[in-house]
């Protein structure tokens, strides 16, 4: 269902406000690309720093601007499964083909309040779910015992896994054997070895800077080209290393602002890389020939 190159967008701000035509724009280049989906408003989006007018502003717009051409996976996360409900159904409203829903973060639920979260989101609302595990942001890790479970529920389709944690791919494929349930990897660097296992595709920052070569990787594994992947990685190992030098999205934003896309500028309390690690973003961009 969900394939290949996945940009989880960032959302370019503009004296403080959401800068549509630059989101537009971004947009227009990730399909012309060959993106396989769109990830609005997920980590990488600064949905934690978006109101929520905000959020469905941008969910919206990327809907509108994609136009059908590919589909368009709406973040849609909360701590409170409440909240999360009403993202969800926004999202439904605006026509997503599926929602991103993110593990409640700060009130660390144990895995059975993991569990009933997702569970009364897929409940509540008749909407493709992609679970998303990143435990390293959240506190709570989605194991998958849990996973299975969950996985076995029409309405969710799938996990963005970013535990970093490979033999989680085959031990959700053997637990879920014969259901149609997606993993993809939530982390550049695992890439190569997620697909190896069995991963459809990738929810990718690095996509942001560098769309075509990131569609170009996973078309090559589709392909059986292994060295054309492996060197596609080779080149592009130090970005995905230098856009989390400081937290994320500042250096992806930075990488943009270079290639004259979008401004750098984040909103609090992510400030943007420093001097040193915007000299080492530029030295990775320029050994994967972007600049």
């Amino acid at each position: 269902m969900f394939h290949g190159s996945i940009p989880a967008l960032v959302t370019p701000f503009k004296n403080g406000a959401v800068d549509r035509k630059a989101f537009a724009d971004l947009v227009e280049r990730q399909i012309e690309a060959g993106a396989g989906a769109l990830v609005p408003c997920g980590t990488t989006g600064e949905s934690a720093t978006l109101s929520h007018e905000e959020h469905r502003e941008v969910v919206t717009l990327c809907i509108e601007v994609t136009a059908g051409r590919i589909p368009v996976i709406a973040g849609a996360g909360s701590n409170s499964t409440r909240e999360a409900i009403g993202l969800v159904e926004h999202a439904k409203e605006a026509g997503a083909d599926a929602v991103l829903c993110v593990c409640p973060y700060y009130n660390r639920p144990d895995q059975a309040g993991l569990e009933a979260h997702f569970r009364t989101i897929a409940e509540t609302v008749a909407m493709p779910i992609i679970l998303y595990n990143v435990p390293g942001r959240t506190v709570s890790d989605l194991l998958p015992d849990t996973v299975i479970r969950l996985g076995k529920h029409p309405n969710i389709v799938g996990i963005k896994d970013a535990a970093g944690d490979l033999a989680r791919v085959s031990l959700h494929a053997a637990g879920l054997e014969g259901e149609q349930f997606v993993q993809i990897c939530g982390d550049d660097p695992l890439t190569l070895g997620h697909r190896a296992m069995g991963g459809t595709g990738c929810i990718s920052v690095t996509a942001n800077v560098a769309p075509a070569d990131m569609a170009a990787l996973h078309t090559a594994v589709d392909k059986g080209d292994i060295a054309v992947a492996q060197a596609i990685e080779k080149k592009f190992i130090a970005l995905h290393k230098a856009l989390f030098l400081s937290p994320s999205p500042g250096p992806a934003k930075y990488a943009l602002s270079r290639l004259g896309l979008c401004e750098a500028s984040t909103r609090l309390p992510i400030v943007g890389p420093d001097e040193a690690a915007r000299a080492k973003i530029d030295a990775a961009m320029e050994i994967a020939g972007l600049i």
